[in-house]
Order: structure tokens, then C-alpha cells, then sequence
């Protein structure tokens, strides 16, 4: 157990005990120069807050909830563990919440972030059509939404790749190598990011004069059997443009157990750029979302609300990026 006093802290710091007091609690005014160099005493004398004190006066956690559909999903990890070492580096803590894309396991996880009383919540995409909606009846708890639009986008800041332009630029790279008549292959699981997909696939064909029919530009994936009578029922498609790279990689397997080529017969494409894509053969051809910047956009979002809770109702969409492989031509 420390030895050191807050007393001792402010003597080191050579600041006053007062300033220690509003830095540890995070209230009342204090130079950025300040806060660093009392932290740094803190750091370094093993100086222990009672958090749980703390909390109880200020009402302030230095926690942040984060809500994500699929852990195991390459994406999401990545994206969680990039907002994780933020959030520490600015000295919060965060309880991850994976929902499993269940809806009830996610109320439930809301009821317990809010019990726990976190100061912040960050809901990352999932499988659901409506938007998101929280309110709580403890504390005013913020909240940041990523790639899930909100019920009401005034109640929170959204941030999102642009999936909508991230899948146009796709589905044109495939008609501008050769594709005459491209298909857009989804799951059953459609969510608000993955129904701008299907927006920006549309838009592509409309732009280059290819008419589109559900039935025919559009197949729900689910196994080499539906792939194969999609097939044989459009024989004019020649590329495909999935939602996601793990339904991208499944059907470039499912074409080659059926005896197809793959970029010869199909150019296939993919959305996510995860780590699966390059030990492929061929080599997934994806659109790649700016993880690092959704995370720094993120993190920055969530802590200016912290400060000023009226500062919602902000759109702000990362740009993604083309990235050619073996998969096209």
C-alpha cells in the first residue's frame, strides 16, 4: 500500500493540494501542462486513488461500456482493441460487451453497464434494422454509435465508414475489368452498414447502365448449392461483389469446388480487408476500412461528450480504400 499522502503528491508536483484534488476528481480548471506533470508524480510514487470513493463523490467511473455484435469477427476485434489502447492511454478503463447479435443479451448488458455506471458507452454495428436507442434512468450516460445509426441521430454522434461509397468504388472496379454483369452476394443478417452496401453496389449499376433485378443481382448466401442454382438460373453474371470478406472467401471456395476459376470465370471482391484475405488463393481484392482512424475518431467523440454532453447530433464518415489482389482481374 502507498506511503505517499496527497499532500506528498503536491509537494512533488509543486503545485497545491487543492490542484491535486480537482485533477484526481476531474473537476474545475487546470492547465493540460499541469494534469501531466501531477499524473506523472502519481505514476511514479505509486500514489493509489480510492477509485470507488471517488466515484461515489463525482459520480465519475473513468469507464467506458463497449457493445460489439461478434468478437470473433476480425473486424470488430480489431477495432475494439485499437478504441481499448486509446481509452487507456487517456486513462479510462472499458468493459467489453460481446451481444452475439441477440438483442436481449444486449439490453441486458445496457441494464449492467448502467449499473455499473459507467460515464460512457460506445455501440458498435449489428445485425438489427432499427436504430439505437438508450436512455438512462441513473446517470445521463452518453453514447457513441458506430456504423449502427441511432433511432434519433440528435441523441448521439454517429461514425461510420462510408460503406455506401466504399461499395460503388467496389463494384466499379469490377465493371471497369471487365465485368458486364456483376452480383452482390449478402447473409440473411442485414444490417444499416451492409444495407449502404447494397445502396452503392445499385448506384454503380445504375451509373454504368445495368439494370438491377433482386433476383437476379442479388443472391442470399448460403451454401455452394444456392451458389451453383444462382448460377445455372443467371448465367449472364460474370463477377461478385459479396457484403463481407468472410462470405467473399466462402465463395471463392464454393466457385472452385464447382470447377470455376477464379479471376478467369468470376472476379470476386470483398469488404473489410481481414487478415484471412492474403493467405487466400487467389488473394482477396477488398475495400479496407481505416480502423486506426475510426478509432481515434472514436475515442475523441466520446470524450468531448464527456465534457459537453449537448455536443451531439454530428455525422462523420472515414473514407475507405481499394485494395487490388489476385481475385480480380
Amino acid at each position: 500500500m502507498s506511503q505517499y499522502s496527497i499532500k506528498d503528491i503536491a509537494k512533488l508536483a509543486n503545485v497545491s493540494i487543492a490542484t491535486v484534488s480537482r485533477i484526481i476528481n476531474n473537476k474545475g480548471k487546470y492547465s493540460e501542462k499541469t494534469r501531466r506533470k501531477v499524473l506523472k508524480v502519481i505514476r511514479e510514487t505509486g500514489y493509489e486513488i480510492d477509485s470507488s470513493a471517488q466515484s461515489l463523490r463525482t459520480n465519475v467511473t473513468h469507464t467506458i461500456g463497449i457493445l460489439v455484435p461478434d468478437i470473433k469477427n476480425s473486424f470488430f476485434a480489431d477495432l475494439v482493441q485499437k478504441i481499448e489502447e486509446k481509452l487507456f492511454e487517456k486513462e479510462y478503463s472499458t468493459i467489453i460487451c460481446n451481444t452475439d447479435k441477440n438483442e436481449q443479451k444486449e439490453k441486458a448488458y445496457l441494464r449492467m453497464l448502467e449499473n455499473k455506471k459507467v460515464d460512457g458507452i460506445i455501440v458498435i454495428s449489428g445485425s438489427y434494422r432499427h436504430g439505437f436507442h438508450f436512455e438512462s434512468s441513473l446517470k445521463n450516460i452518453p453514447y457513441i454509435c458506430i456504423d449502427r445509426e441511432p433511432a434519433d441521430f440528435e441523441d448521439t454522434i454517429f461514425i461510420s465508414s462510408n460503406h455506401q461509397l466504399g461499395a460503388k468504388e467496389a463494384t466499379k472496379y469490377l465493371i471497369d475489368h471487365g465485368s458486364k454483369n456483376p452480383a452482390i452476394i449478402t447473409s440473411s443478417f442485414i444490417s444499416t452498414s451492409i444495407e449502404s452496401r447494397i445502396t452503392g453496389f445499385r448506384e454503380a449499376l445504375s451509373e454504368n447502365n445495368i439494370p438491377y433485378r433482386s433476383g437476379q443481382n442479388l443472391l442470399t448466401y448460403e451454401d455452394s448449392t444456392s451458389l451453383q442454382s444462382f448460377l445455372n438460373t443467371n448465367k449472364q453474371i460474370d463477377s461478385f461483389f459479396a457484403v463481407d470478406d468472410n462470405i467473399a472467401i466462402k465463395t471463392i471456395l464454393d466457385l472452385k469446388k464447382l470447377g470455376y476459376k477464379v479471376p478467369d470465370d468470376y472476379q470476386v471482391i470483398g469488404f473489410d480487408n481481414i487478415p484471412s484475405d492474403q493467405v487466400l488463393s487467389p488473394t482477396l481484392t477488398t475495400i479496407a476500412q481505416n480502423t486506426s482512424k475510426i478509432a481515434e475518431t472514436v475515442v475523441d467523440s466520446i470524450l468531448k461528450l464527456l465534457v459537453s454532453p449537448k455536443d451531439k447530433g454530428s455525422q462523420i464518415f472515414i473514407a475507405t480504400r481499394l485494395i487490388p489482389r489476385e481475385s480480380t482481374r
